[in-house]
C-alpha cells in the first residue's frame, strides 16, 4: 500500500495521486482521434510531468514551471522565462496569460515577445480544458471548442455562459460537484478582476458587457 504522506525536507506532504477516470478517457479519445495532446500547468514541471504519465502523455508534452538549471543540470531558484520575460526575470510562470506564451513557444514555436500575443487561428489550440479564471487566456484562444468544469469562478463562467460564440461547454465537477450557485454570477459589475486587483464588468471581445448570468450546469440535489 502507497502512504499517505511522503517526507520531502522538513515538510510531510500528500504521497498520491487522483486520476479522475473522465479525464483519462477524455485523454485518450482525444488521442484516438489523431490530437496532439497537451497538459499546461501552473506547477513545477517535474510534478506534473510525473503525473501526466499517469494519463498517457509523456513529459515532451507537458508544460509546467520551469527553472533555470546550472551548468551541471540542478536546479537553481529561478525560472526560465517566456517572450519578452528572460529567463532569470522569475515574472512570468504558466498562468493567466504566461499559459498563453509558454503555450505558443513551445508548442507552436513563436519566439520573443510574440509569443505573448493571440497568434492567427491556424497557430492555436483546436481544444481546450480548464476551470480556473486563470485559464481564461487559453481557453479564449481555443479555435473550436472550450470545455469548462464548472467550480463557481466568476468570471470563467460568465464568459462559458455568456458563450457568445457558440464554442464553449460547461461540466460539473467530476467529485463532490458544487451544488446550483444561489445568486447569478455578477458579470455585469464585478466579475472581472484586473491585474492590480481591480473588480469590473466582463467584456467580450468586442467590448460589450456580458450581463449577469444564471448557473444552470451543477450537481443534482
Amino acid at each position: 500500500m502507497r502512504p499517505d504522506t511522503q517526507q520531502v525536507g522538513s515538510a510531510k506532504v500528500t504521497g498520491w495521486v487522483r486520476y479522475y477516470d473522465q479525464q483519462r478517457d477524455l485523454v485518450k479519445s482525444l488521442q484516438k482521434a489523431g490530437f496532439d495532446v497537451w497538459i499546461s500547468s501552473a506547477s513545477p514541471q517535474p510534478v506534473v510531468e510525473v503525473w501526466a504519465e499517469g494519463v498517457g502523455i509523456d513529459a515532451g508534452h507537458v508544460i509546467g514551471i520551469r527553472n533555470v538549471t546550472s551548468r551541471g543540470g540542478k536546479f537553481t531558484p529561478h525560472l526560465e522565462g517566456c517572450g519578452s520575460v528572460r529567463d532569470g526575470a522569475d515574472t512570468m510562470i504558466t498562468y493567466v496569460d504566461g499559459k498563453r506564451c509558454w503555450i505558443n513557444k513551445e508548442i507552436f514555436g513563436v519566439r520573443g515577445a510574440a509569443a505573448e500575443k493571440v497568434q492567427p487561428a491556424a497557430r492555436r489550440q483546436v481544444f481546450a480544458a480548464g476551470d480556473s479564471d486563470t485559464d481564461i487566456s487559453f481557453l479564449r484562444d481555443a479555435t473550436a471548442l472550450r470545455l469548462v468544469v464548472n467550480r463557481n469562478k466568476n468570471e470563467l463562467m460568465c464568459r462559458a455562459y455568456d458563450n457568445s460564440d457558440g464554442k464553449w461547454i460547461v461540466n460539473p465537477m467530476f467529485i463532490e460537484p458544487k451544488k446550483r450557485k444561489a445568486t447569478p454570477y455578477p458579470c455585469a459589475t464585478s466579475g472581472y478582476v484586473d491585474h492590480d486587483g481591480t473588480p469590473g464588468p466582463v467584456r467580450r471581445g468586442d467590448t460589450s458587457v456580458i450581463p449577469d448570468q444564471t448557473d444552470t450546469v451543477y450537481a443534482a440535489s
